[in-house]
């Protein structure tokens, strides 16, 4: 009796065992993996500017009217994001012809033989509150130097189609450091031109 008991709890068995789904032996990683997303700047709310002293007492504004720039991540909170921006020198504007001419010329920028400022991100650093450290090279003239910009990161929205991610990126450089080095002293002493140069990105990411 016992033996035939065990028999049938033993068919039993088999014939669930049969109808049972197969388990998966897939990694769980790879199931959740995350995607990288790619982004691209929106041209129309994005824009570059930056900021020189002049004759020591005011500051002269300016701006590149041509760029492009791309984001790459994975994460939410962008901590692995690779950052690409290009600028064009020819589109340099200060309001005045006469000066980005000048600027345009092989005294500053050289825009015939160096058509591009460059930007390549080496990490992109989340401090909280919305705040991160980016780095990467900066290349102008064929100068590359390491900068590190603030930005604050003002969130991410699904509008007019797309998803859309807002950076306010901020910088000081060395005008010196990449052979920009025009300048004249005033009859007071002062130099015409500051060698500190405040950049300030405004960035509109839309994703791809």
């Amino acid at each position: 009796m016992k033996n035939s008991f065990l028999f049938s709890a033993i068919g039993i068995a088999a014939v669930i065992s049969a109808f049972a789904p197969k388990s998966d032996n897939k990694p769980l990683r790879a199931s959740i993996a995350q995607q990288t997303a790619a982004w691209t700047i929106d041209k129309v709310h994005t824009n570059v500017k930056f900021s020189v002293s002049h004759l020591v007492i005011s500051d002269v504004e300016g701006s590149f009217k041509s760029f492009d720039g791309t984001m790459e991540s994975s994460k939410a909170d962008f901590s692995d994001a690779k950052i690409s921006f290009t600028a064009d020198v020819t589109s340099i504007s200060t309001d005045n012809e006469m000066r980005d001419n000048h600027l345009k010329s092989p005294d500053f920028f050289d825009a015939a033989k160096y058509p591009q400022i460059k930007f390549v991100s080496t990490s992109f650093v989340p401090l909280g509150n919305n705040k991160y450290t980016l780095v990467g090279n900066l290349t102008i003239r064929e100068v590359t130097k390491l900068v590190t910009f603030e930005v604050k990161y003002g969130g991410t929205i699904s509008a007019m189609g797309s998803t859309h991610a807002g950076f306010k990126a901020t910088s000081k450089i060395d005008r010196f450091d990449y052979n920009l080095k025009w300048n004249k002293a005033t009859e007071a002493g002062g130099m015409i031109v500051g060698k500190d140069v405040d950049i300030t990105l405004n960035v509109d990411f839309k994703k791809s």
